[in-house]
């Protein structure tokens, strides 16, 4: 296959769709293509000026100005998605630099993504276009974060559909509690204030004393700030900047002045893969209405990245499916989710009532593989087939060792194949990459618990 003249081979195609480009394999064959052409450098800064940076190299010549462009749009793509950043540097291509800041401006092709980053990191977005030896150099705070278990400590994990909450004691939990409610709906967030207090205070009366609390929760936090979170979805914007930013902190307040910290639900999942596995390296992938990810370093530490590869690249194929919030396609919401299963159903031949919910779509198909439906079965081999190209890419932005798989679409029969459809490619197309092993969550990753993970993420100082 022959992408704006950088032949690309793929061995293996997903069965129901045959026209997937996948990034691992483009990548890599660009970069084969590039090898003896021009230096270039991207790099982009996040909070506390840490900086992750890219060095690579480009054709540079004006037959191969498309294949270049593509390149470095999708490289920008999955730099801010993975670390996250508010300024984009762009150093030994004046050209390229200005067609990223036009995609990047208001108007431009990646509004959504610099719009998403200011408000993440509250600062206006920016793209430097610098020579290549005035690239900056790489800065990173390495903080450990988690695997305390000293302490009477609460563990709070915040869900869409209820909250759980745990009294952990020396890293044993004395109490949990799981309680329903309706955070995505409800505008007003005194609602979601008391609900987190009480939830605090179910806990502390446990223990003969608090002194720390962990919080798991869906959404963006940036000094246990909450910058962007689907839990206060409904909340207006400037209620969301009084009372939703510092709502954890305010909370922690009521039960005493102790340490507190705050971790994306997708982090603290690996956390408590890393902790029950003993290992470290772990990439967390949940596939539920979205694609939610977190992250566990060779140190053991959760990064502060911000791992929101459901708008990552995955796909180049022209005719890819759009991502209905951010606006671009081939990203991978529409692969590592239920959205991936509806998407692919039509195409094995499966009609879904178009009045039925997204959860209730992805229950038909798992019906229908639990009558054992060879259609079916082809849905999660393609959905497999995905997934193995995907983590050959992400293996060049994160150091994996092991792969913890989650969510309604990796449970049952469909979870397995789509994990040996996974290996099998990494085996056959991948082999530098195979190395990674991919797991379910086994009844000891249980154990641990979100919300036990969460109580250990605070060192009581």
């Amino acid at each position: 296959m022959n992408v704006y003249g950088i032949d690309v081979e793929i061995r293996n195609v997903p069965a129901l769709d045959k026209g997937f480009i996948p990034m691992a394999a483009y990548t890599r064959a660009f970069e084969r293509s590039a090898q003896n052409g021009r230096d270039l450098v991207i790099a982009v800064e996040r909070n506390q000026g840490q900086v992750a940076v890219r060095r690579c190299k480009i054709h540079g010549t004006p037959d191969m100005a498309k294949a270049d462009a593509l390149y470095v749009d999708r490289t920008v793509k999955m730099l801010l998605w993975a670390y996250g950043g508010w300024k984009v540097f762009v150093c030994g291509d004046e050209t390229l630099g200005r067609q990223i800041a036009d995609a990047y401006k208001p108007g431009g092709s990646r509004e959504f993504d610099a719009d998403f980053m200011s408000r993440v990191y509250e600062r206006d977005f920016e793209v430097a276009i610098l020579p290549l030896d005035a690239a900056p150099a790489e800065k990173s705070v390495a903080t450990p974060v988690g695997r305390h278990l000293d302490g009477c400590r609460i563990g709070f994990d915040a869900g869409g559909s209820d909250r759980k909450v745990s009294a952990v004691v020396d890293g044993v939990p004395v109490y949990s509690e799981e309680v329903v409610w309706y955070p995505k709906t409800n505008s007003d967030p005194d609602y979601h204030f008391e609900g987190i207090v009480s939830a605090f205070k179910s806990a502390a009366a446990k223990m003969p004393r608090v002194d720390a609390i962990g919080i798991s929760s869906a959404g963006v936090y940036v000094d246990n700030r909450a910058m962007v979170a689907s839990l206060f979805i409904k909340v207006p914007r400037d209620e969301f900047d009084k009372k939703v930013k510092d709502i954890y902190l305010r909370a922690a307040k009521e039960i005493g002045d102790v340490p507190v910290q705050v971790a994306n639900d997708g982090d603290v999942t690996a956390l408590a893969g890393a902790m029950s596995l003993e290992e470290n390296r772990i990439l967390g992938v949940a596939m539920g209405t979205s694609e939610a990810v977190g992250y566990v370093d060779a140190a053991g530490n959760i990064t502060g990245w911000l791992n929101e590869l459901a708008f990552a690249p995955v796909d180049l194929q022209e005719d890819a499916m759009v991502d209905e919030w951010s606006g671009d396609k081939g990203c991978g919401v529409k692969y590592f989710s239920q959205d991936s299963v509806i998407k692919l159903a039509p195409r094995a031949g499966i009609a879904l009532d178009e009045s039925l919910s997204p959860a209730e779509k992805l229950k038909v198909v798992q019906g229908e593989m639990d009558k054992g439906s060879e259609s079916a079965r082809e849905i999660y081999h393609s959905i497999g087939v995905y997934l193995g190209h995907t983590l050959a890419y992400y293996a060049a932005y994160y150091e994996i060792g092991h792969v913890l798989l989650l969510g309604r679409v990796m449970s049952g029969e469909g979870g397995d194949i789509i994990i040996e459809e996974a290996r099998r490619v990494l085996k056959e197309e991948y082999p530098d990459a195979a190395g990674m092993e991919l797991h379910l969550p086994d009844e000891k990753i249980r154990r641990v618990g979100q919300s036990v993970a969460a109580a250990s993420l605070p060192e009581i100082l």
